[in-house]
């Protein structure tokens, strides 16, 4: 399903310059927030991302957990309730005011504010845990990035983990999907969204260390093949009973053993990694 979506956003990081991209993300949301599209496929990645966190956390309790977006928590259940589970305090941010308001609704204990992953209201050591799954991937320059990782460290306690994913450069598919003009993938419904410059394991590991993180792990997710298994998803939502999508999102997160194999960067559509807080 396609999207009318403006001209890729401006994401420079003064003020003048931010709003730009808080619009085009809300004129985003708003889409979907109408549509509800891709919402088997959403269940699937909740799923997805909630094994990666309760596999790094291994039942640990923390006090104050952060979320770098809230899109997940405004267009299906998103990943609060395991967030929820492992603090007392989950605060999420996101640039999109509708995003954040539909976040709320749906999760009244989330603590949702409006807010730039390159510029966080937020004292210093403020948190235990940040989760940014496939946030710092949709800007146009790896600089933001470098901007967001140092904010991230900043609010983080000495000894906080930073959970991170973004789009793996070193898959093929990805690769080139982010040379190919965004407008002409946008209307052919392959890409619903600005996804903007990201990197493989070797440079994401350079970023985190100039950033002064530990990287304690880096892995793979989401090894399925991604264009045929949305679409697919798409189909079983309109078409299938609850019985068939359940198995459909076992065999989809049946692809993730693809991680443990011998090249898991070339087939994982995500870089995943645990970086610490010196």
């Amino acid at each position: 399903m396609s999207f009318s979506t403006p001209n890729k956003p401006r994401t420079r990081s003064t003020d003048g310059k931010t709003r730009p991209a808080a619009t085009y993300w809300s004129t985003v949301a708003e889409s979907w927030l109408q549509a509800r599209p891709q919402r088997l496929w959403h269940a699937h990645t909740d799923r997805l991302y909630s094994d990666f966190i309760e596999h790094r956390l291994a039942g640990r309790q923390v006090q104050r957990i952060l979320k770098t977006d809230l899109f997940d928590e405004g267009v299906s259940m998103g990943l609060f309730p395991c967030l929820a589970s492992h603090a007392p305090t989950v605060v999420g941010i996101d640039i999109s005011a509708a995003i954040v308001q539909a976040a709320q609704t749906r999760h009244s204990t989330l603590q949702a504010a409006g807010a730039d992953v390159r510029r966080l209201p937020f004292a210093d050591r403020s948190f235990d845990l940040v989760v940014s799954n496939s946030t710092l991937d949709h800007f146009a320059d790896l600089s933001d990035v470098l901007v967001a990782l140092s904010e991230l460290h900043r609010v983080l306690r000495p000894g906080g983990e930073l959970l991170l994913t973004l789009d793996n450069l070193a898959n093929p598919i990805v690769a080139i999907r982010n040379v190919l003009p965004f407008r002409m993938l946008n209307r052919l419904g392959l890409v619903p969204y600005y996804v903007g410059a990201t990197c493989g394991p070797a440079r994401l590991r350079k970023l985190l260390l100039r950033s002064n993180f530990d990287v304690h792990a880096v892995g793979t997710l989401e090894h399925s093949p991604r264009f045929l298994a949305v679409a697919l998803a798409g189909f079983l939502e309109r078409h299938a009973s609850p019985a068939v999508q359940t198995r459909y999102i076992e065999w989809l997160r049946g692809w993730q053993r693809l991680s443990g194999w011998p090249l898991p960067f070339l087939t994982g559509h995500y870089i995943s990694v645990s970086a610490i807080k010196a």
